[in-house]
Formats: C-alpha cells, sequence, structure tokens
C-alpha cells in the first residue's frame, strides 16, 4: 500500500463514498487506485478525504505455476494517465527501502538528544494488544482482510500517540507498508505500537503485526508508521512534547523516523507542485533524485496522454499540435519515421549527436550522471530576446546572448508491450552551478520525447514541450501557420535518424555497438526555434 495522505475526517453520520478501480495489470501484480470521498446529507457537501493505490499480487496454482495477468485496456484519458503513470509509481515502490538506508549510512538525519527538557520516554508510550481473527475478519479465502489489520493497528498507535499527547490525536498519514504474509482465521495477532519520535507538530508511532497460532512460532506479517497530529480549538496542529527514545533499538528508530520524514517532504514539495508555482525548477538533492525522476517522466506521461490536442499546421506528415491549459500552452510535434523504436530511443538519448541535426543546438555538457537512467545536463542554446525566434536572421542577432539550463533527464525503456519510449526532461537547480553572467537561465517545466513502434518496423516519434507565457510570442509564428521552422528542424532530426540506423546496424553486426547500454540520454527540445527558453 503506498502512502495515505488523510486531509479530512469523517464523523458520524455522514455518508462515506469508495470507489476502486485497476489501473495497470503487470505480468503477476496489479495496482488498484482507491478513492474515498464523504458528503454530509444534511448540507449537501461533498470533499475528499484520502486516494491511495495498493498493489495486489497472485497466488501460485496448486501445482505452483504463477499466473498471470491479463492487460488492462484503459479507454478514457484519466485512465490512459493512471494507466501509464502506474510504471513510475512501480519504480517509486521497489527502492523505498533503499532511499531510506541510504539517508542513514550519508548521516544526514538528526542525532538523538539525550538531555531535552520535559522529554517523554518513549518506553511510556509502548502499547501491546492481541486480536482473535474471526470468520467476519477474512475474506473468501480465509485470509484476514487488510483492511481489518490496518484498523487494529491504527487502534493501538492511537493510543501511544495519546499517552504521549496526553490529548486525542488526528491520523494525517500512514506511511507506505507492505504485506510481509497472510494471517487466516485461528490466528491471533499481536499489536505493538511504540512512537518513534516527535516533531514540532506531529508524532511517528511505530506499530509491528505479529501472528501465531497456539503452538509455532511467530510470524512478521506487517509494519506500519503512522502520522497524528493533534489539532486546537481552531484546527491548528499544536506544538508537541519531545520524545527520548530508548538507548539502541529506539535511537534507531529515532532516526529512521527523521529519514521517512524527509522523503515525506520531498514528495509533497516535488510531486504536488502545481504548474503555477514559481521557480519551475527545484532543488536537485541526491535524497531526492527518486521522486524528481518519478515526477519528470510522470509529468511527460499525463502530457502526453491528453486527448485534446488541437492540430495546428502541418506539412508532409509533419503535424504541430497545441493544447492550451489556463495559462500554460503545450504543443507535440509528431512524424513517423522509417526507424525501428529502440534505434530512435538509442540515438535521441545520445546526446554528443545533438548538433549533428539540430542547428540551434549550441553546447550541452554532462555535469553529472545519476544512474543508468537519470542525467543532470548544463545546456545553452541561443537567447530569444533578439529577433523573432524561426526566423532566418535569429541566430545571427543573437550572437553573443546566449540562455542556459540545468536539466535533469530522464529516460525509460517500454514497461510492456504498446508502452512508448520516454526522454523525459525538467528543470533543476544546482549549487555547483548557479546563473552566471553573459548567460540568461532558463526553465523548463516539462518537455521531452516519446517513442511509440509502429508497423513495418517504424516508429512514431513526438516531442512535447509546455510553455510558459514568456514565450508565447515566439512560437505564435509556427502555431499560426506563418512559420514552419517546426517542419524543417524535424525533417532535421528524420534524417539524422535515418542516415544512422544503417550505421548502426552495421556495428550491431560486428559486435561494437549494444543498444541497452547508452549511458546518456537525449536532452530536451526538438527546437528552440520553436520555443526559445524551452530545449
Amino acid at each position: 500500500m503506498d502512502d495515505i495522505h488523510f486531509e479530512h475526517t469523517i464523523s458520524v453520520g455522514q455518508v462515506v463514498n469508495i470507489r476502486a478501480k485497476v489501473n495497470r495489470a503487470f505480468n503477476t501484480s496489479m495496482e488498484v487506485g482507491v478513492q474515498v470521498s464523504c458528503e454530509d446529507l444534511f448540507t449537501d457537501r461533498h470533499w475528499r478525504v484520502c486516494h491511495a493505490y495498493a498493489t495486489f499480487v497472485t497466488q501460485r496454482t496448486n501445482t505452483g505455476e504463477k499466473v498471470t495477468l491479463k492487460p488492462v485496456l484503459p479507454q478514457t484519458q484519466r485512465e490512459q494517465v493512471e494507466y501509464s503513470v502506474a510504471a513510475e509509481r512501480r519504480r517509486v515502490r521497489m527502492v523505498h527501502d533503499d532511499i531510506i538506508r541510504d539517508l542513514l549510512s550519508h548521516g544526514s538525519v538528526q542525532q538523538v538528544e539525550t538531555a531535552v527538557d520535559n522529554a517523554v520516554a518513549a518506553e511510556k508510550t509502548k502499547v501491546e494488544s492481541v486480536e482473535l481473527v474471526l470468520p467476519p475478519h477474512a475474506n473468501h479465502q480465509v485470509n484476514t482482510f487488510g483492511g481489518q489489520i490496518m484498523a487494529w493497528m491504527v487502534n493501538v498507535a492511537t493510543i501511544a500517540a495519546s499517552r504521549l499527547c496526553q490529548a486525542h490525536p488526528t491520523l494525517r498519514t500512514i506511511d507506505m507498508f507492505t504485506f510481509r504474509g497472510p494471517s487466516q482465521v485461528g490466528d491471533r495477532l499481536l499489536l505493538r505500537a511504540i512512537v518513534n519520535n516527535a516533531f514540532k507538530n506531529s508524532i511517528e508511532v511505530g506499530v509491528r503485526a505479529e501472528a501465531y497460532q497456539e503452538e509455532g512460532p511467530n510470524r512478521h506479517i506487517n509494519s506500519a508508521f503512522m502520522i497524528f497530529e493533534v489539532l486546537d480549538d481552531h484546527r491548528k496542529p499544536c506544538t508537541l512534547p519531545r520524545i527520548r527514545p530508548e538507548p539502541l533499538e529506539g535511537e534507531r528508530r529515532f532516526q529512521e523516523a527523521v529519514a521517512r520524514k524527509k522523503i515525506r517532504l520531498d514528495r509533497k514539495y516535488i510531486i504536488s507542485r502545481t504548474q503555477g508555482e514559481v521557480p519551475l525548477s527545484v532543488p536537485w538533492d541526491p535524497r531526492n533524485q527518486v521522486y524528481l525522476s518519478y515526477n519528470n517522466v510522470s509529468a511527460l506521461k499525463m502530457l502526453a496522454a491528453r486527448n485534446n490536442w488541437r492540430l495546428s499546421s502541418e506539412k508532409d506528415k509533419v503535424r504541430l499540435y497545441t493544447l492550451e491549459l489556463k495559462s500554460m500552452l503545450s504543443f507535440k510535434v509528431e512524424s513517423e519515421v522509417d526507424v525501428p523504436a529502440h534505434r530512435a530511443f538509442c540515438l535521441l538519448a545520445e546526446m554528443s549527436n545533438r548538433p549533428n541535426w539540430d542547428p540551434h543546438y549550441r553546447k550541452c555538457e554532462l555535469i553529472h550522471r545519476v544512474d543508468d537512467d537519470d542525467f543532470l545536463y548544463r545546456v545553452v542554446t541561443p537567447s530569444v530576446r533578439h529577433g523573432a525566434v524561426g526566423s532566418q536572421t535569429s541566430a545571427g542577432q543573437g550572437e553573443g546572448i546566449l540562455q542556459d539550463f540545468i536539466l535533469l533527464a530522464s529516460k525509460r525503456r517500454p514497461c510492456s508491450s504498446g508502452d512508448p519510449y520516454v526522454i523525459a526532461l525538467r528543470s533543476v537547480s544546482l549549487p555547483t552551478h548557479p546563473p552566471t553572467e553573459g548567460y540568461n537561465r532558463g526553465e523548463v517545466l516539462c518537455a521531452g520525447f516519446t517513442i511509440l513502434e509502429t508497423k513495418n518496423n517504424m516508429s512514431l516519434i513526438s516531442y512535447y514541450n509546455q510553455a510558459s507565457p514568456e514565450v508565447l510570442p515566439y512560437i505564435s509564428t509556427d502555431i499560426a501557420g506563418l512559420s514552419s521552422s517546426f517542419y524543417h528542424n524535424f525533417c532535421s532530426c528524420s534524417q539524422y535518424l535515418t542516415q544512422n540506423r544503417l550505421q548502426l546496424t552495421a556495428e550491431e553486426q560486428t559486435g561494437q555497438y549494444q543498444s541497452t547500454n547508452m549511458d546518456t540520454p537525449t536532452c530536451d527540445s526538438l527546437s528552440v526555434g520553436l520555443s526559445g527558453t524551452q530545449l
């Protein structure tokens, strides 16, 4: 179960509405999205309570064979968005524990303070309870409902939090957690809770659930971390007392709680940012790289999944689309090329060859290779402050006045058949690379390529870019049909891909080329001619 953040509470007499739908099925697992809302029958008021994602895994057959799930086919735009982004959420789940270990190993968490005045001893918050699993608590497979286990865990966690704050706490968040194993009817569930850490306005309570029979050892079936707040009469969080952890094991839980809080803040700041927030760039930090990468790829996937793109111009099967959303104008350039999708992906992901086909491309400097899929670049392009972008004189007039970008480039191969290759870009800020004199620092909110395999070993290449209001005048000539710079740049890109298609095939035959080990992804931008401040 992914993180659950409770936005509002539910009172007695109010109606709860729950909607669930399978977002995507992988080989042996599926993601289910759950939305919980509430309504007041007397005031006709509706509000959202929480939105969560649960992962279900298939069980093997009686003969031990794996059960392969049928694919889910999205029908609506919203379903397509959830389907596409589900793969990114899956990546985040798989590295969640590694992120916490990395934070702790680098010593970047709060140290335990043992001499805090009026600190409450953690052992005073301990709670232990035993529950018997009865038939009403189990499903048709005689396994205990996951929701029932969560409810019991919330009960003991609430008592533990109450012993610290001596008030009635409100549950705000349940951290991502995994059901490690099932429990059945007749099991006894031993539930233990203790306050791990107390921050200024919140409390983290750790809960451990073990199942056992009359004979046999205890089985660890789940652990969870729950965040509570105490609200005053004005519904504002109260200041809470500090906690004094137990030696060794308690200190470990204390520090891990700080790491989890850091992760929650990163997710809230990065993933939930809206397009209207300024600046567009978010600080790069190795500890938040997973969520920056998630946001980078998911933003491009959500932009590509929209179904209200409007065709603005077309020339020789190269199409320019636009999409207007409030103050944001997005554009898409799309065409089919006679190059296999994986070849096009590797060629566009090779940054060093960009000047071969993009006349507006000046310089690209690899700052840092994060991992096999994510890279940081500094890119230099002509500025749009001189001349009309797309005109033949714009490059000359802009000499000496350049624009640079610090970009996170994230590339993804298809997760399953029918998925596109993705090369996503967004701006980040680096303390080691501040804005410099002589360059205008530009920002990219969302841009990149999707490459989809089509019939006859061809590929459909789409370039996307979200343009900020400052650059709308510079791309209006292309959108209005007064210029065709988008066409010439895409033709140059297509020619580059086609020419290198045969060369790559020859290299592969001699064993000199391995498409699965590309180290450098693409930078953004089909062309500065389309948007001077976007790559």
